[in-house]
């Protein structure tokens, strides 16, 4: 009777890491809302904005990242990730939500953007020279347009996709080859103009060319990290894709991380050297401001964390495929990540350095329970991978 009894215990289903994860928004909200609600009531409301700029900021990285890669794909006719493409695309529709957590941005647009203000209460050279772009009116349509087109490019390539899951036609694929050659310019301009509206003009006497690239080479290298995580996770024993994700993809993708540790900086470091080579004082004040209190600590910190770090770790093959260093990578790449964001956007209302407040951690916590929560019903409800992808053979067959 005893050996019964201990046979049955073991034999009982213990909680996969799926399992966790789909649990996870359970606590994620309603202790990110109690920490928002604390921090409403204890913090001061104009870092409480700021803060909510900088989560928002991070998690649509993640939506614009994906949206890049599912447009890639089709675009250079991509095999190996094809497994991985109904991921990506249900990440990418994640925009829709972005859209909706967009709103407090814009009702508080006037008090987070000064320029705005100073538009109607005096004469500013800087804004008058940029008064064309800068103006409220068109800083509210831009928005409209950057959300309108990423929809409706992640909700157009997801529906190919899931379309030919239904009847295996191969004219699905090329209707999504053909609208990612548009795409990729569409998304291009976007993503550049939204960096430029809601993070440079921040201080819109600043001027810098690369400023839209920047926030794209981020944005692609935390997706890659997290997309990495989300491979381990959905292809253990009892997740979506187990069975189907293998060396390959794994690999590539690790390959990808790697380029983009060094395009990002790559592209930090040009406009850094572009701005400190040519000295001038509507450009380098910028920098001066983030040499302040903690921030220089943090941008240095950057220099090893978001470059170095995973520059040296990457560069061996096998490191690529070994699941514990690459787990605290990806987690690694999200703090860089969060402090990038941090980096660009704080120093306007703390000069004086980062502090980890209620409303930091509460914003993140509850952006990334909803989001969590909005993904995972979303890949519930189609096939976890694009069944009758002519691709997904051949992928299969490599992995």
């Amino acid at each position: 009777m005893q050996d019964t009894t201990t046979a049955v215990a073991h034999a009982a289903p213990t909680a996969t890491v799926y399992d966790r994860l789909k649990r996870s928004p359970q606590w994620l909200m309603p202790l990110g809302i109690v920490l928002v609600g604390l921090a409403l009531f204890t913090e001061s409301f104009e870092v409480f904005k700021f803060s909510y700029l900088v989560a928002y900021s991070f998690f649509l990285s993640l939506t614009l990242g994906s949206l890049f890669l599912v447009i890639i794909h089709h675009l250079v006719d991509a095999c190996w990730s094809a497994p991985l493409r109904r991921v990506t695309e249900h990440l990418s529709t994640l925009v829709i939500w972005m859209a909706i957590f967009f709103i407090p941005i814009a009702v508080f647009a006037p008090s987070i953007y000064p320029w705005m203000e100073l538009e109607a209460t005096g004469p500013d050279h800087a804004l008058e020279a940029k008064q064309a772009f800068l103006n409220k009116t068109f800083w509210y349509v831009r928005a409209v347009i950057y959300f309108a087109v990423w929809a409706f490019l992640a909700m157009r390539l997801r529906g190919f996709s899931v379309s030919q899951d239904k009847d295996g036609d191969p004219k699905w694929t090329k209707k999504a080859q053909f609208t990612a050659a548009y795409a990729i310019i569409l998304f291009a301009l976007s993503i550049t103009g939204a960096a430029i509206d809601w993070h440079k003009s921040l201080v819109h006497e600043w001027f810098s060319t690369m400023y839209g690239v920047y926030y794209f080479a981020g944005s692609v290298w935390v997706t890659l990290a997290t997309l990495y995580l989300l491979q381990m996770v959905l292809s253990r024993e009892g997740a979506p894709l187990h069975g189907v994700i293998g060396r390959r993809q794994l690999h590539s993708n690790g390959v990808l991380l790697f380029a983009f540790t060094v395009f990002y900086a790559y592209i930090a470091f040009s406009q850094y050297f572009i701005i400190w080579n040519a000295n001038l004082p509507e450009e380098t004040f910028w920098y001066a401001l983030r040499e302040q209190g903690s921030w220089l600590g943090i941008g240095n910190l950057m220099i090893f964390g978001h470059f170095f770090a995973p520059f040296l770790t990457l560069l061996r093959i096998d490191i690529k495929l070994n699941p514990a260093i690459m787990t605290f990578i990806g987690v690694w790449a999200w703090l860089m990540h969060y402090l990038d964001m941090a980096f660009n956007i704080m120093p306007v209302v703390q000069p004086e350095g980062f502090s980890v407040s209620l409303s930091v951690i509460g914003l993140f916590l509850t952006f990334a329970g909803l989001l969590i929560s909005a993904f995972l019903k979303s890949l519930e409800s189609t096939n976890p991978y694009p069944v009758k992808d002519p691709r997904l053979g051949e992928a299969l067959r490599d992995g």
